[in-house]
């Protein structure tokens, strides 16, 4: 297959869900097919989208001078953008240049299909011209803007956000009416968007993770230790730890006294940065190289979330380590998990504080549920799974829309190598 992958945000260093699973789908496509990268995003210092060269056959990337995020300065952009009936989001990177752009490279090269990575890349995307066209849907977005709206208490933070779900809602279903195909990455995306789409024009790609990076360590765990990972500048995220800090965490202190927390990950907002200042069992890292350190530290992983779409690759990441976690349903939304038999489900505050309490206190338990979360990932879940039935998704369409069979077009030499 000639695939042109379309991604607004950028891919590298892959440190978001998203990217990490865009990533790694990626990378594997590459192996077997010809692969054209294109994607605009803020511009940054040490920007190595370039180096993905070596990876894919070609890479086209266009840095934008956009607003830091949540500044002054965005929020006016925000504004002048309010008369769009695109989301903010769509707004703010789908602009003239960068869709020109895209129409002069489908002019130059001819591409089996073409996959518009996140909703906010379809902006850009030529639904006019012929030719497959897949939106892979990481989440449902709508959900998230509500929420985000719902949360909201700045008085001109909420109005934007509330344009911004009405809007988001919209564009969303738009665009999947637009597209061939939708790939969902759960089954309750799925039958969200069954709500006006056609069930066979839906399809779920499973999470993955790398069996091979993310593997058990022999090092000791730090007693009564908890590990929360994921970006921190993402609402869900930060909804969670702070539910989990003033609900949650008081109540395991009445069993365990000496329980420590580490939040790991980028761009903690000012209230995380406080919350951590006051306790010295709270641990706040921010951004850092390699999490696995970490993960391997702690004795059990938790996944609060209360809000979200999509599937959590936190929770494939700690059990491909062999690491016990707790989650709430939600958390672990999507995933081919089992209470009880490799992780631990619960919602209620009281229920998920006595799973923890559990886990710490019986060493032996946790390492048991830990093997049965390695063993349920590295069976069925690997990269080079899920990118094998991505890649049958795609050629069914392909051969849905023109009639034809698709052929594997390889790289001729390329071992497509870790690049970050």
């Amino acid at each position: 297959m000639r695939i042109l992958w379309v991604k607004a945000g950028g891919l590298v260093p892959p440190d978001t869900g998203g990217k990490i699973r865009s990533y790694s789908i990626l990378r594997e496509l590459a192996r077997s097919h010809s692969v054209t990268f294109f994607s605009f995003y803020a511009e940054h210092s040490g920007d190595v989208h370039l180096e993905l060269a070596r990876v894919f056959d070609r890479v086209e990337c266009m840095p934008l001078k956009l607003p830091a995020r949540k500044s002054l300065a965005e929020i006016r952009n925000w504004a002048w953008h309010s008369l769009s009936s695109d989301p903010y989001a769509i707004r703010k990177y789908c602009r003239p240049e960068v869709a020109a752009r895209l129409r002069r490279l489908l002019q130059e090269e001819s591409f089996d299909i073409i996959l518009c990575d996140f909703l906010v890349a379809a902006g850009v995307i030529p639904w006019d011209q012929p030719g497959s066209k897949v939106l892979f849907a990481h989440n449902v977005e709508a959900l998230l803007a509500k929420r985000q709206y719902q949360t909201a208490t700045n008085t001109l933070w909420r109005a934007l956000c509330w344009r911004e779900w009405r809007t988001t809602a919209a564009a969303e279903r738009h665009y999947l009416a637009l597209a061939d195909h939708v790939l969902a990455v759960s089954e309750t995306d799925r039958d969200f968007f069954l709500q006006y789409l056609d069930p066979d024009k839906v399809s779920v790609v499973p999470t993955g993770v790398d069996i091979e990076y993310f593997q058990p360590t022999a090092g000791p765990e730090q007693p009564n230790s908890l590990i929360f990972t994921g970006s921190m500048d993402w609402m869900p995220n930060e909804d969670g730890i702070i539910h989990f800090r003033e609900q949650i965490l008081p109540l395991i202190r009445r069993r365990l006294p000496d329980v420590s927390l580490w939040i790991v990950g980028r761009d903690p907002p000012a209230r995380l940065q406080a919350l951590a200042a006051e306790e010295k069992n709270v641990r706040l890292t921010g951004r850092v190289e390699d999490i696995r350190p970490y993960l391997a530290r702690g004795a059990v992983c938790i996944v609060p979330l209360r809000v979200g779409s999509g599937t959590r690759l936190k929770i494939f990441e700690a059990m491909a380590m062999g690491k016990a976690v707790v989650s709430t349903t939600l958390g672990a939304e999507g995933l081919p998990v089992r209470h009880g038999m490799n992780i631990l489900l619960a919602d209620e505050p009281r229920d998920f504080a006595a799973a923890v309490v559990t886990l710490l206190s019986d060493p032996a338990g946790r390492a048991a549920l830990g093997a049965a979360a390695r063993t349920l990932v590295e069976r069925n879940y690997s990269w080079a799974r899920v990118a094998a039935d991505f890649s049958a998704i795609l050629a069914r369409v392909i051969s849905r829309e023109n009639g034809t069979a698709v052929q594997r077009v390889p790289r001729v030499g390329q071992n497509c190598p870790r690049v970050l």
